[in-house]
């Protein structure tokens, strides 16, 4: 990849996340390519489902909370960064969290109006089971039942008819 390519594709996470923060996650790829002060085709040639971006957004705010600690603990102690880090009372999966939550709020909603799920059912619940299902395809040997386990879970919360 070309380093001017590369740098475009860099900018693009960090530009969704304002613009999704801003105006959601229905927001247009084209705000986001102008936010991130690329062509409105780059976002599609890098990331061709708004799914491939969120998760790039995701994986981007992880890597600068990793990046961020070995700065932290080069000016204090491990126990001193630590208790910094969790003094701010901020949550750094948050906003990740709030972006796959909204997504999976709005699919819920819309297939509780159709009556094709339990109404009983929320975004939270729903991303719970995914960050279990996540964790058990991290363990080796273990993938043919995490590629099972979205069905089994969709099939509990779906609405049996006659």
């Amino acid at each position: 990849m070309r380093a001017d390519a590369r740098r475009n594709r860099e900018k693009i996470p960090t530009a969704a996340v304002r613009v999704f923060t801003a105006q959601g996650l229905d927001a247009r790829m084209e705000h986001i390519a102008q936010e991130a002060g690329v062509g409105s085709a780059t976002p599609y040639r890098n990331f061709p489902t708004r799914e491939a971006l969120v998760e790039a957004v995701y994986r981007n705010e992880v890597a600068q909370l990793r990046d961020a600690a070995p700065a932290l603990r080069a000016r204090t102690s491990p126990d001193e960064a630590l208790r910094a880090i969790a003094a701010t009372g901020g949550d750094p999966y948050g906003h990740s969290r709030e972006l796959i939550r909204a997504a999976i709020a709005s699919l819920t909603d819309a297939c509780a109006a159709a009556g094709t799920i339990r109404t009983d059912i929320t975004a939270a619940d729903i991303a719970a089971a995914l960050e279990g299902i996540a964790l058990t395809s991290a363990g080796a040997g273990h993938r043919r039942q995490a590629e099972r386990l979205p069905d089994l879970t969709l099939d509990g919360l779906s609405v049996r008819r006659p």
